[in-house]
């Protein structure tokens, strides 16, 4: 039920913007007051000097210190996204400051914090935020500059044996579970929730459609099933399909082999899906806006098939559904998303662990296709 997910309490409303100097953290070597343990001065770090995934290699530097508002977090998981590939490949447009260390997503053990830090204590276990600053209601940015200041793009990345950032930029990791495993929420668990729950405020028999088997198509199956949804997953593997059908999705669509529209209309008695994850774009929105029953949603996440999206507009006009980007969500989501984990037992799916040491293989299999997520353990 919808009520054992979603935990009530009283939104916190409009921007709030993270204190601390967010380069107050990067390398300085000047003397701070620190609560917590000493520690060695030097550690290892993937990291690149120019765009190109082939310049990414293991460079030791030393550990950053801490400002009055930062904490000093131990990595123990770095969880990677298709994103980090296709910045470390292209850049992706963005101000990248180089050496560039990439990746987003990551848990760790809190060891050292400021002298104003509030939030955090030694030994306090934690997950990153992906879009520092924004900690409720509205997004920062404007019509002409829509922000994204994430980690491991405009701000430092986290491939790294520790990371100092403002206390803002943290939330409290699941107790419910281990490192690996809790460094999946900050992108692909929180974008799948904010789409589906912030957003879709989905509620039981709804009928949502997830195209693929990637980290945020599984959560996106884990959640909708949580609340009640019936969930269709898409999937040009028939191995994958019955993977998902043994995570409780209701029906798997082979779209190499079917049409998978024709297929949800069948499945719906021509209702059609109050919700589509739409992970490819490009052309593919064309299908969600077929698929999708009238006032339903289509929440746009994924580039796998590019940047630049098309469709019919009849569907559009006709059927009034609404069309949502999500680019991940807030800081108050995800500690929402922590406090459901918790609460109904939902266990990532990894679909393999990799050494420190084995970045660049855990990259590759990124670029495979995983089941679910590939994550790094130091």
């Amino acid at each position: 039920m919808l009520h054992s997910i979603v935990s009530v309490q009283e939104p916190m409303m409009g921007i709030l913007i993270a204190t601390g100097d967010p380069f107050s953290t990067l390398c300085s070597f000047q003397h701070n007051n620190w609560k917590g343990t000493n520690m060695s001065k030097w550690m290892q770090e993937w990291s690149t000097e120019a765009v190109g995934p082939h310049n990414l290699k293991i460079e030791e530097r030393r550990v950053p210190e801490i400002g009055d508002l930062d904490v000093l977090v131990r990595t123990t998981a770095v969880s990677l996204n298709y994103r980090d590939k296709l910045i470390l490949e292209s850049g992706m447009g963005l101000d990248l400051t180089f050496p560039f260390v990439p990746a987003s997503d990551m848990s760790g053990v809190v060891e050292a914090v400021g002298k104003g830090v509030t939030r955090f204590r030694p030994g306090d276990r934690v997950i990153s935020t992906f879009a520092p600053g924004w900690l409720d209601g509205l997004r920062p940015g404007n019509g002409r500059t829509p922000a994204y200041a994430t980690l491991g793009g405009v701000h430092p990345g986290v491939l790294s044996e520790y990371v100092a950032f403002p206390e803002d930029w943290f939330v409290a990791a699941p107790k419910s579970l281990d490192a690996a495993e809790a460094s999946t929420l900050p992108c692909a668990g929180l974008t799948a929730w904010f789409a589906l729950i912030e957003k879709g405020h989905l509620k039981p028999g709804d009928r949502v459609v997830v195209q693929g088997t990637g980290g945020v198509a599984l959560f996106g199956l884990q959640i909708a099933k949580a609340v009640g949804a019936e969930v269709i997953v898409t999937s040009s593997s028939r191995e994958k399909l019955e993977k998902a059908l043994a995570l409780g999705a209701a029906h798997g669509i082979n779209r190499l082999s079917e049409d998978w529209v024709e297929r949800v209309y069948a499945l719906t008695g021509d209702h059609g899906a109050d919700h589509i994850l739409e992970i490819a774009g490009g052309a593919g929105l064309g299908q969600s806006l077929k698929a999708v029953a009238p006032d339903g949603r289509i929440s746009v996440i994924g580039v796998l098939e590019g940047f630049e999206v098309s469709g019919a507009v009849a569907p559009l006009l006709l059927k009034s559904p609404v069309l949502q980007g999500i680019s991940v969500g807030h800081r108050r989501a995800l500690e929402d998303l922590v406090g459901a984990v918790d609460r109904i037992g939902l266990k990532p799916v990894i679909d393999k662990r990799y050494k420190f040491t084995e970045a660049r293989e855990a990259l590759a299999h990124v670029d495979r296709g995983p089941f679910g997520k590939v994550v790094i353990e130091f």
